[in-house]
């Protein structure tokens, strides 16, 4: 068995990582013909598929960047796709010099990633595009049935609504990669939607997990850029600092897992072993747990159902030695309570929720407002917007560009 995968997002951190992912998956050695035989006429049907799934061959057919083209030339040479996308169109020459002597289409501009999106030959599509440049080619590959693999936030919190309905419409399979909603993904297998009676996100707490409302005022640029696991870009990071991040993924797990947004939990779990949980009507609580690393979402996207060797750090409960919980607190992450009324209202709100954030994140680092003031702008776009229900794509943009602007006006009045 061969599957043929598009990364949209190559260069970036979960784009790496699925190509190490990649390479150890064919690289793998598992003797899945002894199995059968050893097992013989028992395996059931699941069992058989899963088994051949082992034998599978990953073939990586596109690859995409903005404009980290050298890193995505390196990419190109040793992988050799087909096809290869730059969106900064700045750049597309530049890689056509270092592609020159190879066989590989190079398309430029965003709209490339929508061609590469629907290839005929491509059955998976990983997606960790960052914004809303990437929308397009989510909903492209939703409707060419394809299999979703979806890194970023921005599909399902932009456009929750639009992508679930085309992807149900189409047999698109969507698996999520963050490790939030894979955790939830992987503990539903346990059982139906139906046997589902709440979801519970887990937060590392980020870097102010213990600080006051009151020190939260007086926040600097490195200690928002200072988070005491994960090692992530400044825009992201910047994100779990205010937990919007968390507040981005309740809306995600409401479109995703059609859950209603007062069934949604969201509890502070320092450690970042619990990745998430589920709990179940009958009282049972599925979690999975394993070590920080996004290597183990990926390599789950790419082989569902089937589950195989892989070259993430296996979890040590007694290197460990305890796990602990707590409430988040709403006052002082006033992201929380936001999200769970953008996810409550539809429509527009939660396109307008990402960009303004998207801006307000981009005021905060270029040292324009203070920290607090991020919420604060996307409080009161919020409160401007009108909101739009059953909205197209050309209508989600608008409201993404609009609720920029916003903020981008409003920053220099605070």
């Amino acid at each position: 068995m061969v599957k043929h995968i598009a990364i949209l997002g190559s260069t970036g951190s979960i784009g790496k990582n699925a190509l190490r992912v990649i390479e150890s998956l064919n690289s793998s050695s598992v003797p899945s013909a002894k199995l059968r035989t050893s097992l013989g006429d028992a395996l059931c049907e699941k069992e058989k598929s899963q088994y051949a799934i082992r034998d599978t061959h990953y073939e990586i057919v596109a690859l995409s960047a903005h404009s980290s083209f050298e890193l995505l030339a390196e990419q190109a040479r040793r992988y050799k796709p087909k096809y290869v996308a730059i969106t900064n169109t700045d750049y597309a020459h530049r890689l056509g010099e270092l592609l020159g002597d190879m066989d590989v289409e190079i398309l430029a501009g965003p709209d490339g990633l929508t061609e590469i999106a629907q290839l005929e030959e491509v059955d998976i599509v990983l997606t960790a595009v960052v914004g809303a440049v990437g929308l397009p080619a989510v909903l492209a590959a939703a409707r060419k049935g394809k299999q979703l693999a979806i890194a970023n936030k921005e599909p399902l919190v932009i456009a929750g609504e639009l992508l679930v309905k085309e992807a149900r419409e189409n047999g698109c399979t969507i698996v999520p990669v963050d490790s939030e909603h894979s955790a939830i993904f992987q503990a539903m297998q346990a059982g139906s939607c139906q046997e589902v009676s709440k979801i519970i996100l887990t937060a590392s707490g980020g870097p102010f997990r213990e600080v006051t409302v009151e020190d939260i005022q007086n926040v600097t640029l490195e200690q928002a850029l200072s988070h005491p696991v994960w090692d992530m870009g400044p825009k992201i990071t910047v994100d779990s600092a205010t937990m919007m991040n968390k507040a981005f993924e309740i809306i995600e797990a409401h479109w995703l897992f059609d859950m209603p947004a007062e069934s949604i939990e969201v509890l502070i779990h320092p450690e970042s072993i619990v990745h998430s949980l589920v709990e179940f009507v009958d009282g049972s609580v599925i979690a999975q747990l394993g070590t920080p690393d996004m290597c183990v979402p990926i390599q789950y996207a790419l082989t569902y159902p089937a589950r195989v060797e892989g070259i993430a750090k296996h979890l040590r409960l007694e290197e460990i030695g305890s796990l602990t919980f707590e409430r988040a607190d709403m006052e002082k992450f006033r992201s929380l309570p936001l999200a769970y009324e953008v996810a409550r209202t539809g429509g527009t709100t939660a396109v307008v929720f990402n960009a303004a954030n998207e801006a307000a994140v981009q005021e905060f680092l270029a040292g324009r407002i203070k920290f607090v003031s991020i919420v604060e702008l996307i409080e009161q776009c919020l409160n401007k917007h009108n909101v739009k229900r059953q909205v197209s794509l050309e209508e989600l943009l608008e409201a993404d560009a609009w609720a920029r602007r916003e903020v981008s006006e409003a920053a220099y009045s605070v």
